[in-house]
């Protein structure tokens, strides 16, 4: 019985730096499965899930009014601050108070990736668009399966779905001709070409599929907003302004 009661001491005198490692383990694990176990000190209220949706809108719309007139000019400068947009993602991350924006901004990063090398280098093949701006999405659905930055992966999902069918209704209405010759026109030609893609939408072919896509935008954004859940906010958000962008673009071929 002495024997016995030794063997096990001296065994349990082992373990513990075993045990410490274990639990290390086991915490590092907890919080890279998931983005919830970070301490913030804001509840997931009404108030704050609106603030993420409002954000995912205003950075949906941040590339089409600022970083669009940058990569025309300065391509290189646009792809750089992609680094910086990551660098500040992850600073926001690191303190529980301004994690969830890192989140969403680590997510808006892809988008601006894929902006910045597709408008700068790319934008005269409209056949390249939809494969650069899937850009982030193996990384996205990676870490969705971690279950961690769920808020910045689903903008990016939400914005690459609104992009996808917007893309889709080009091909549809057949506007792809004219996204070309837009790239490659001097600007005082640009008019003329606008109102020839115009008539294409406004045909009945092309309001009826406006009209359809625009249904499918509508549920696909507003349905998430039921589960009362930030990252289906930022998905809802970023679904959603498509609808918005794309109505300024029509407006912008009316206006021309």
């Amino acid at each position: 019985m002495f024997s016995y009661t030794s063997s096990t001491s001296s065994i349990d005198t082992e373990l513990p730096s075993t045990k410490a490692a274990q639990r290390s383990i086991n915490e590092l694990e907890s919080i890279l499965s998931s983005s919830a176990t970070f301490p913030l000190p804001l509840a997931i209220s009404s108030q704050q899930t609106w603030l993420v949706f409002g954000a995912a809108v205003f950075l949906v719309t941040v590339p089409v009014f600022v970083e669009a007139p940058i990569v025309r000019s300065l391509p290189s400068l646009s792809l750089a601050l992609t680094a910086f947009w990551v660098w500040l993602s992850f600073t926001l991350m690191s303190r529980p108070a301004t994690y969830i924006w890192g989140d969403l901004l680590l997510g808006f990063s892809w988008s601006w990736l894929a902006g910045a090398i597709y408008w700068g280098w790319l934008r005269w093949e409209p056949a390249w668009h939809l494969p650069v701006e899937s850009i982030g999405l193996p990384f996205a659905c990676w870490c969705l399966a971690k279950n961690w930055g769920k808020v910045g992966n689903w903008f990016y999902l939400g914005s690459l779905l609104g992009t996808v069918l917007t893309d889709v209704y080009f091909y549809i209405v057949k506007l792809m001709p004219y996204w070309r010759q837009i790239m490659i026109v001097d600007a005082d030609v640009a008019p003329q070409i606008l109102q020839n893609a115009l008539i294409q939408v406004q045909a009945p072919w092309g309001q009826s599929w406006a009209i359809f896509l625009a249904l499918v935008l509508l549920t696909m954004g507003i349905l998430p907003l039921v589960q009362k859940e930030r990252h289906w906010y930022a998905f809802s958000g970023a679904v959603l302004s498509t609808i918005l962008v794309d109505s300024l673009f029509l407006l912008a071929a009316i206006a021309a």
